[in-house]
């Protein structure tokens, strides 16, 4: 006797096995479609307050809208920065990991640890150069009154009737904050205990309350704390002074040190290998960001000079740089401590 549901039941089976497989095929395809699909991930690596920090968070919310996905920011602190751009250089190459840069963790680092996790230039795709900022010198205002600190002449004299007794915070060994500081004790021949932070944040805190003497802070971090009169600003380290803070001199012409300039900058990257028409997308609308006035107004007012060059330029700008700091190094000799 046949079974007169056999053919429903074959008929369901082939039915269940298409929408399984129709299933697995849209998986498949949203996994695969168009980039971004999902959120994408800004790795900072430097703790949160500190001007890496304030720059990935003031752009995410607008490559976010001009992507229609979130860009989510993540902070990896520790090593002077290569802990969380070593995560980044071992991330797929797909778009969903990026590395909000920085002088220290593309061009210093690779001249000041002798071992580093990651190749600066082989591991990452250049996007886009996102911000220069010129770095300041800051020192905390009990200890500035209490060691008769005025200016950059007052400061060197001072450090140099008393070697060692001025401490100097930096944001992480290898950053430029660091190399600032050491690059101005090369060419005043001075001696400050310097003592590495895992991000200008918890340094600034640091140097607020009197745990530390000074500090070369880049200036977007530093920049509240200054004008709100709980650190006393005394030079900028660019070639020239800051249309943010313009009655403030350089290091160069308040110290008598021709030719200093330590400044910073910050540019987005991706894995080797991530497909360049992402890394386009994403530095084309990043540059539209930083073009659109009311956040170019908000960051040169607090002291950045935006920027958003095409990835290839990037790309030559961090080689040169590499080049500059490996020299800077060398000169000022710079450990890691």
């Amino acid at each position: 006797m046949s079974n007169p549901f056999r053919p429903f039941a074959a008929s369901f089976v082939v039915t269940c096995a298409a929408l399984a497989a129709l299933a697995a095929a849209s998986s498949t395809q949203a996994q695969s479609g168009p980039w971004p699909n999902r959120p994408v991930k800004i790795v900072v690596p430097f703790a949160p307050g500190g001007t890496t920090d304030i720059l990935a968070r003031a752009l995410a919310p607008e490559l976010s809208k001009a992507f229609g996905q979130s860009f989510v920011v993540e902070n990896k602190a520790g090593a002077g920065g290569n802990l969380g751009a070593d995560q980044v250089a071992k991330s797929p190459a797909d778009g969903y990991t990026l590395l909000m840069g920085t002088v220290g963790t593309q061009s210093i680092n690779p001249a000041l640890y002798p071992k580093m996790p990651y190749d600066a230039q082989k591991d990452f795709a250049p996007i886009t150069l996102v911000a220069g900022v010129p770095n300041v010198l800051v020192v905390n205002p009990a200890k500035a009154q209490a060691a008769g600190v005025a200016d950059v002449r007052t400061l060197i004299a001072y450090a140099k009737a008393n070697p060692g007794k001025l401490n100097m915070a930096s944001s992480g060994n290898g950053t430029s904050i660091h190399l600032s500081g050491e690059l101005f004790k090369s060419s005043t021949g001075t001696f400050m205990v310097h003592i590495p932070y895992k991000g200008s944040g918890p340094a600034l805190l640091d140097l607020m309350g009197g745990g530390v003497d000074l500090m070369f802070d880049n200036l977007p971090s530093a920049l509240p704390h200054i004008k709100a009169g709980k650190l006393t600003a005394l030079a900028v380290t660019s070639a020239v002074r800051s249309s943010a803070l313009p009655e403030l001199p350089t290091v160069a012409e308040a110290g008598g040190l021709k030719g200093f300039d330590a400044s910073s900058w910050f540019g987005l990257l991706a894995p080797a290998g991530t497909p360049a028409d992402i890394v386009a997308r994403v530095q084309q609308e990043t540059a539209k960001a930083l073009a659109a006035p009311a956040l170019k107004e908000r960051l040169v007012a607090q002291g950045a000079i935006p920027s958003g060059m095409a990835p290839a330029d990037f790309g030559r700008f961090i080689s040169a740089e590499l080049t500059k700091w490996t020299a800077v190094v060398k000169a000022s000799g710079a450990k890691v401590d």
